[in-house]
């Protein structure tokens, strides 16, 4: 039988007139790996700040199983600023010592990338102080792991970690015999740690089985028995319920629930997207030409991170763009907006980016706009307009659009002033669209939505009719809002990747393997004599590495039209189900373009690797 760890009993915790926390008992045992979910502001930090003991209760109580080793990352470090990474992380050891412990260096090389610490100017022996907040957090989370816990409690871990860093977080908290409690918005790492879930809301924390994946078929199992639930918010875990089943079944662990129930809720549910009704829509509104890339060259400072990129984002086109850290995705994204903001006046370094005239860019960033405090929610997206148009026939007032961002009645007369840092994220978001845009950039749009925000904004862009580039390190968001995926790898080149980010780890795997270096990009090479001669390839070998690349683009064009046309088939047959004249022509059709795709790929696997 597991011992058990820690034991909440009937604990309360009011703020103001607000219970957060009502009654809540709960207990956590040897092996539990608990995921806690919940809206921003109902509750999920205070609770495992109680659990471990860091915040007082009002009434009830919190015991901890004698002797417990307790490890918690709060949001806000502890670490010396006057320290060196060595003296918070590896402490008095030895390099002897710690370089012969076989978890210190998978800890060290999973969150930095290397034992030298590649990145950090002294590495190890680097001082905190001048370092930015995720870096903070990782030397934080470091420190943490590396000693020995019986229960590690996280808040919000994956937070300034790439795609890599969640991976290897995800696999190491799951070979690790430490229970684990842990709240985050990163639903795919959810799925992939937890097996055991807590959702905070209303004061009450309903608890449930299994990872996200099994909580999303539980609370809708729950929503079916409760006909009191609320009708939109119903509607929204159908949804979403839906796409896990029909994209990923694979997702779940076996689950301990009536999931036939679950399953009679989206017998009627449509696919989340209509493909080929919102690229008409797009075309409509853009026109034929986006943004068109001709041998570009993208620096920062000094440094080059693209070279000779030839890309064009289409109408209607959903982008993810991953990525190492530095290798270029957000300075893609900024020189792409200056050059809409100055209508092509404005181009990088060398090449060409054109834009199309019919273009309305909104941009968002990872720094969240200032607005006056005093200014109340609502009338800071009246400020923008009163209505807008979220396509096909959707119309929305500015308070209704509020409601659907979680910004009730009472809360649009909030203050700005008075929000938490995830409702001005939410805020930013509600502005952008409120402008009616074409075309999205969103910068790692996640950063502090809460799952319930997240489910909701995934609803309004099902329906967006626009082109659209995500930056984000949520593979769960990627894989739900986007079609196509597309990744820096640190080489300064942009490449399309048919299988996603399962694709893209197995890449970034074969590069450590191999030696091969993802550093941020390099500097721009010395013209001055003295520096020394940057030796240089042989031009008809460059020249035929740029026309490789160029074919390869004009594949992964090509492989795109195919794609949406093998969709619109596929409903074409669907709505012509009685018509076997027709099916049989259809039918006939969708083979031969399925051939000339398996040939396609073939070629763009070839280029792939000369390029």
């Amino acid at each position: 039988m597991a011992v058990n760890l820690v034991n909440v009993e009937t604990v309360t915790k009011v703020y103001g007139t607000r219970a957060l926390l009502d009654g809540v008992s709960l207990g956590v045992s040897e092996g539990d790996r608990i995921g806690v979910v919940g809206r921003n502001g109902d509750g999920k930090t205070t609770l495992i700040r109680m659990l471990a003991k860091l915040e007082e209760t009002d009434t009830g109580r919190v015991t901890h199983n004698g002797g417990l080793r307790l490890g918690v990352l709060t949001q806000h470090d502890s670490l010396d600023p006057s320290a060196t990474i060595r003296h918070e992380v590896i402490g008095d050891l030895a390099d002897h010592e710690w370089a012969g412990d076989a978890k210190i260096r998978d800890v060290l090389t999973g969150l930095f990338g290397g034992l030298d610490l590649p990145g950090f100017p002294q590495g190890l022996d680097t001082v905190i102080a001048p370092l930015s907040g995720g870096e903070r957090r990782r030397i934080a989370l470091a420190k943490l792991l590396i000693a020995e816990q019986d229960l590690i409690v996280l808040d919000e871990p994956t937070n300034h970690l790439d795609v890599e860093g969640i991976a290897w977080l995800a696999q190491h908290l799951r070979a690790r015999r430490s229970a684990l409690v842990v709240v985050t918005h990163d639903r795919w790492f959810l799925d992939q740690v937890c097996t055991r879930m807590w959702d905070v809301q209303g004061g009450a924390v309903h608890e449930y089985e299994g990872g996200y994946s099994d909580y999303v078929f539980a609370r809708a199992e729950r929503q079916r028995i409760a006909a009191t639930e609320e009708v939109k918010r119903k509607n929204l875990v159908r949804k979403e319920l839906a796409w896990l089943r029909r994209g990923a079944p694979a997702r779940t662990s076996k689950p301990r629930f009536r999931i036939e129930a679950a399953n009679e809720l989206i017998a009627d549910v449509p696919p989340p997207r209509d493909t080929s009704e919102l690229m008409k829509f797009a075309n409509a509104r853009l026109g034929k030409t986006v943004f068109d890339l001709e041998d570009v060259t993208i620096q920062a400072g000094p440094k080059v991170l693209l070279t000779h990129l030839t890309w064009q984002l289409g109408p209607g086109e959903r982008v993810g763009l991953v990525g190492v850290n530095g290798a270029g995705k957000t300075s893609l994204l900024r020189a792409l907006t200056e050059a809409a903001r100055t209508q092509g006046d404005v181009q990088p370094t060398a090449g060409k980016v054109v834009v199309g005239r019919t273009v309305k860019l909104a941009y968002l960033s990872q720094e969240v706009a200032e607005l006056k405090p005093t200014l109340r929610v609502l009338e800071a997206v009246q400020q923008v307009r009163d209505r807008v148009d979220l396509g096909k026939g959707r119309e929305m007032t500015a308070g209704q659009l509020c409601e659907q961002f979680g910004f009730t009645k009472e809360k649009q007369w909030t203050p700005v002033g008075d929000l938490s840092g995830g409702e001005r994220r939410r805020l930013q978001l509600l502005r952008l669209l409120m402008d009616e845009p074409n075309v999205l950039f969103l910068d790692e749009p996640t950063n502090d939505l809460d799952i319930e925000t997240l489910n909701q904004l995934e609803d309004l862009l099902d329906g967006w009719p626009g082109s659209m580039v995500v930056i984000s390190h949520d593979r769960f968001f990627i894989e739900r809002t986007t079609d196509k995926v597309l990744a820096l790898l640190g080489d300064r080149t942009l490449r399309m990747l048919p299988r996603g980010i399962d694709e893209y780890l197995e890449r970034r795997k074969k590069q450590a393997e191999s030696g091969v270096p993802a550093a941020p990009a390099a500097s721009v090479p010395s013209t001055d004599a003295s520096a020394g001669a940057v030796p240089a390839a042989p031009a008809a070998s460059a020249k035929d590495g740029r026309a490789a690349k160029k074919e390869l683009q004009k594949v992964e064009r090509q492989l795109d039209k195919m794609s949406s046309r093998e969709t619109l088939l596929h409903q074409q047959i669907a709505e012509n189900a009685t018509d076997f004249e027709k099916v049989a022509k259809l039918d006939a059709e969708l083979r031969q373009l399925v051939t000339e795709r398996d040939e396609l790929e073939m070629r763009w696997m070839e280029l792939a690797e000369d390029a």
